[in-house]
């Protein structure tokens, strides 16, 4: 076999479905930890190309196993390791804004450059660098948008209009709203805390007497969601809906934002959970054959 999916059982579904769009096998990367919590971490095959396939949501502990799997598939005989990683963790931190900090989008960017041959993701959440491969040297970083995917899942009755919870969020709020030829409203966000913010939004007496949907790239906490749909409450919106490439939340999360009137959140399946509505894997797919990659 010329190439081979490997993936953790946390991204089965995921690489399954991309296993389907490729026509390739995919197989579980065997996990188990030792009782100092140690991952002991086997693969069942190896091939020429092996992508292995995992997204970085609770990135510490799947950055050591991604990294002992790429080092198995390799004494195995692979001479291409491809990381699929559709939610890219690390990368908001590109500069020490106090006297001691690691960058750690610099660390991570080359401890994954120096294990891999090539790297893909969705859009990563990327802020004073132009491109992936200024985050990821050495190696071809394909940076994928999920907007096309993500303005599917919109329904465009009652002629919606599209909220960006900051002033970053603008490329993806643009980029599924001008397709559709709907009205955007951009906030401008000041962080107060991990789960503090202060939001204000120009001209939200539009969303009056109108469906309002919220766009971002990713969804943590949701307190940044939650404080706009304050506001666009205020301002009379009839209802309030979210949609992001990555939903990170936890259920806790989740029941705050729907509690603050957030009715609907729908996401890719970079993550899988309830709100995973839109399939990335034939864009992936569709990237990687492109790219001669598989």
């Amino acid at each position: 076999m010329s190439a081979i999916i490997l993936a953790f059982t946390d991204s089965m579904a995921a690489a399954g479905r991309l296993g389907t769009s490729l026509d390739l096998p995919v197989h579980q990367v065997a996990v188990r930890h030792f009782p100092d919590n140690e991952a002991l971490v086997r693969i069942p095959t190896s091939a020429h190309t092996v992508i292995l396939y995992r997204s970085l949501n609770d990135p510490d502990h799947k950055l050591i196993e991604l990294l002992l799997a790429a080092s198995a598939a390799r004494d195995g005989g692979a001479q291409r390791v491809i990381l699929i990683a559709p939610y890219l963790a690390y990368m908001r931190q590109d500069k020490a804004f106090h006297p001691g900090e690691a960058v750690s989008q610099k660390v991570i960017g080359g401890l994954l450059s120096s294990h891999f041959d090539a790297l893909l993701t969705v859009d990563p959440h990327l802020h004073r660098v132009a491109t992936l491969s200024q985050a990821i040297p050495g190696i071809p970083a394909i940076s994928l948008s999920a907007a096309p995917l993500l303005t599917a899942l919109i329904d465009a009755k009652d002629n919606p209009i599209i909220i960006g919870p900051d002033s970053e969020s603008r490329q993806w709020t643009e980029a599924i709203a001008q397709p559709l030829g709907f009205e955007t409203l951009i906030a401008t966000k000041q962080r107060l805390g991990d789960r503090q913010v202060s939001l204000t939004i120009p001209e939200v007496e539009r969303a009056k007497g109108r469906r309002v949907i919220i766009v971002d790239d990713m969804i943590s906490s949701g307190r940044t969601l939650a404080e706009a749909a304050k506001l666009l409450r205020q301002a009379g919106a009839t209802s309030i809906e979210a949609i992001a490439t990555h939903c990170l939340a936890r259920p806790d999360d989740l029941a705050f934002m729907a509690a603050h009137g957030i009715a609907r959140i729908a996401s890719s399946d970079s993550i899988d959970g309830p709100t995973s509505k839109a399939a990335l894997a034939p864009l992936i797919a569709h990237a990687l054959r492109d790219d001669g990659l598989v």
